[in-house]
């Protein structure tokens, strides 16, 4: 059987570095804010051109602090609108409602699975006050032209860059193009942690010292809290682990875009739309999503062939019971989007021979 992830051989590349950054903090007896979360905080500061980097629990909570500390400055208010592709896992709407803003979800671009500009300056009204663009599969969303739009009109832009770590546009990495991004580091991510882990990066001083603040009980001083916050760190542990893996993440990259153009280039049924790649350094390929209105079937056939595959995502938020007042929504490009696309294997470790043998495959499919 061909997995779909194998973390277990992805993470075996670097045993020997993680268990010495592992036995580092052990034997240091600080764990929680010490010195690999600062050197990490430091290290994807550098990697993503940005001047901070603060470490939290997970993505989700990088983006929920992060529009939270929007509010607590005095950019946001409950009610204002956030523009966000429909086709996003749950998590990006997750963080606007918790904040009580409004989700504005706006169909994609059927070619590459992200925001469309055009879609998104339709969608701008008096309330809006962020576009939350989702760099989803490991793509970029075009943002030179939201970046212009968000320009235009005033407005904040939150990335969201779960997928995205080392995907750039003219040089210019995932993280550095909005007001702030956040990230996921859970451990099948380009790059993952040995747990949760997240992180926001910023060049805005202000922001940063607030959603610091926000993620460590609202506190800025030990023992003074300036706000409700939250408990959301950054572990030292997985901190260090990380610090491990953002020393591979580019030649990981470059072993899932080979990997990916041995997809693209021996993939050829008349059934299956593949990936839209126009630019090298845009697509990180987190996932190698393709598209067929035979998606069981092939999911099915490739099962029985030992391949294993995944659906990201079945359901759309506007689909899901914990947003049961949209169901009524019709979301025509989104709705193809899920019910139409398939997770094929991507890591760095997939053999050549795995990865042609899935072509084979694919190639041989009969559907109905």
């Amino acid at each position: 059987m061909t997995p779909f992830l194998d973390l277990k051989t992805t993470n075996a590349q670097y045993r020997d570095e993680l268990v010495a950054a592992a036995t580092r903090v052990i034997d240091s007896g600080w764990y929680v804010q010490g010195t690999e979360v600062k050197a990490f905080e430091q290290e994807f500061s550098a990697y993503c051109a940005t001047k901070h980097t603060i470490g939290v629990a997970n993505g989700l909570d990088a983006l929920t602090l992060t529009l939270r500390a929007w509010k607590e400055m005095g950019k946001l208010q409950e009610g204002d609108e956030v523009i966000v592709p429909a086709n996003t896992y749950i998590a990006s709407i997750l963080a606007i409602t918790e904040n009580r803003l409004v989700p504005v979800l706006v169909e994609p671009d059927l070619v590459t699975y992200n925001l469309c500009p055009k879609n998104v300056e339709a969608a701008i009204t008096e309330k809006t006050r962020v576009i939350l663009p989702v760099h989803l599969y490991g793509q970029l969303a075009d943002m030179p032209a939201i970046m212009a739009i968000a320009k235009r009109h005033s407005l904040l832009v939150l990335e969201d860059s779960a997928q995205a770590h080392g995907a750039s546009i003219n040089g210019k990495k995932a993280g550095s193009w909005g007001d702030a991004s956040g990230f996921s580091f859970y451990p099948g991510k380009n790059l993952g942690a040995l747990g949760d882990a997240g992180a926001v990066t910023t060049s805005d001083d202000e922001l940063a010292q607030v959603i610091r603040a926000l993620g460590n009980y609202g506190s800025h001083k030990k023992y003074e809290n300036l706000y409700q916050g939250v408990n959301s760190r950054l572990d030292e542990i997985q901190a260090a682990m990380l610090r491990v893996k953002l020393r591979h993440i580019d030649k990981d990259i470059a072993a899932r875009r080979a990997v990916a153009k041995a997809y693209i280039e021996g993939i050829n049924h008349p059934s299956i739309t593949l990936p839209d790649w126009q630019n090298e350094q845009s697509h990180v390929f987190h996932l190698f999503v393709i598209r067929t209105n035979q998606r069981n079937e092939l999911q099915q056939y490739l099962l029985d062939h030992d391949v294993q595959s995944l659906i990201h995502y079945p359901l759309p938020p506007h689909k899901q019971h914990a947003y049961s007042q949209w169901e009524t929504l019709n979301y025509p490009i989104t709705e193809i989007i899920h019910d139409q696309v398939l997770s094929l294997p991507i890591s760095p470790v997939i053999t050549t021979k795995q990865t042609l043998d899935i072509v084979t495959k694919i190639n041989l499919f009969k559907g109905n």
